[in-house]
């Protein structure tokens, strides 16, 4: 089968720089995954550096840097403009001796582009957003600093696409509430890489205290303030937290200023310590050097930092959200509380670090359902066969350069319709974002 899979951000070949992580890595493994088995992948992701060669083969499966947009890193907000632009390049390349037999958008600009490409043809488009605007602004609140265009443009690419995949139960119900019927959202979690996260191997040095090691970026919606706070049930632990900038540079980080001071005012600056970045070929060490890890975001569709630490033997604490919560099976791989309820988070903590046989007992069961649901093979597997069911299944629509529809308007009954949203940006006055079959 010959799938092309579009990630409009760069990042995915960067292997040089290290592995990729996060959507990157989602893709990059998706993508090996699939060559393995003998498809013909195509990786299709913006070129931000001229001095990146045009294409490049990497572990069977070839990535394609698609000229488009300022050729430099940049923020996914700059790319709005760029999406019909990205999409006329895809439709030009696949009218050439090689065609998708199914294009795969990752996240929703990379699934914009891809949904405008095929438009014209009978290309099926699976979709996955990695995580949704509308979650993202329930759960951060004013914290929320996503383009304004970005909630409507996903509204509008569901009812563009033939399946979406979500990661979690939590997003199957919100895509299934912007108008999606059941039958077209497919959950597909996302995968662990098991040789690299497992149980055995070394561990980063600690002293003699009991650690609860939390990892992610340094931000309010990681929700290491909650942490901090809750350490004061905790009792005699350390907090590590590794995430946000280089270590040299964390002095004058906004965040991580705010969290140390935190942490004097809630008398527990001893007991907490930021780490700084960690190269994602190191986490497993940290992992393995903690009793517990905590996982804190106020949303996370993929919970992958869950996911490698249970892979890795270790117990999680976790508030109750997104891919964390069908993750974690309560009392059986770690503990799942409410989210933002700072008190039940510290005293489950606590009872967990002095319960060394419950601990042992969870790291066990943790690994054993990682290796049996959540392998990069099982992924790669499952969208193989969500692939097969939707090849074939379109019909071509003649559907023209601009149609304004109110996005808030009920999806069309069926699936071949098209969707072109007009948006303000700041960049170009109206642009036009086209979806469409």
């Amino acid at each position: 089968m010959r799938v092309g899979l579009v990630c409009a951000h760069a990042g995915s070949s960067r292997h040089a720089e290290g592995p990729p992580v996060g959507t990157h890595e989602h893709v990059a493994r998706v993508a090996g995954e699939l060559a393995g088995r003998g498809h013909d992948v195509r990786v299709y992701e913006r070129r931000d550096d001229p001095a990146l060669p045009a294409s490049v083969e990497i572990d069977g499966y070839r990535v394609e840097r698609v000229p488009v947009g300022p050729a430099r890193p940049t923020v996914t907000a700059d790319l709005v403009p760029h999406v019909p632009e990205f999409g006329r390049w895809l439709a030009d390349r696949w009218a050439g001796e090689w065609t998708p037999e199914v294009v795969h958008g990752h996240y929703w600009i990379g699934g914009l582009a891809a949904a405008h490409a095929v438009r014209e043809t009978d290309i099926p488009v699976v979709q996955t957003f990695h995580s949704l605007g509308v979650e993202q602004r329930r759960h951060l609140g004013r914290e929320y600093d996503g383009p304004g265009e970005r909630i409507p443009l996903e509204r509008a690419l569901t009812r563009a696409v033939d399946v979406a995949v979500a990661q979690c139960t939590d997003e199957v119900d919100e895509l299934t509430r912007m108008g999606l019927q059941r039958s077209s959202v497919a959950m597909v979690p996302t995968g662990v890489d098991v040789e690299r996260f497992h149980p055995d191997g070394e561990a980063a040095p600690r002293d003699q205290r009991a650690r609860i090691l939390s990892v992610g970026g340094l931000s309010p919606g990681h929700g290491q303030d909650d942490l901090i706070r809750a350490m004061r049930l905790v009792g005699d632990a350390e907090l590590v937290i590794a995430g946000g900038p280089p270590a040299d540079q964390l002095a004058t980080h906004a965040e991580a200023r705010r969290l140390r001071e935190l942490a004097e005012r809630a008398g527990v600056a001893d007991q907490v310590t930021l780490v700084g970045a960690v190269p994602h070929d190191q986490l497993a060490t940290w992992y393995r050097s903690a009793d517990v890890v905590a996982c804190t975001p106020h949303y996370s569709a993929a919970g992958r930092v869950s996911l490698e630490a249970m892979a890795c033997g270790v117990p999680v604490v976790g508030y109750a959200v997104g891919g964390i919560a069908d993750a974690v099976v309560d009392e059986v791989t770690g503990r799942l509380v409410p989210p933002g309820d700072v008190r039940t988070l510290g005293m489950t903590l606590r009872r967990l670090l002095a319960d060394n046989a419950g601990r042992f007992a969870y790291g066990h069961a943790a690994v054993d359902r990682v290796r049996c649901s959540y392998t990069w093979e099982r992924t790669a597997g499952a969208l193989e066969r969500l692939y097969e069911r939707v090849v074939g299944r379109r019909t071509p629509v003649e559907v023209p350069d601009t149609v304004p529809v109110d996005v808030e308007a009920e999806p069309p009954a069926g699936r071949d319709a098209a969707v072109t949203v007009e948006v303000e940006t700041p960049v170009t006055g109206t642009t036009t974002g086209p979806v469409g079959v």
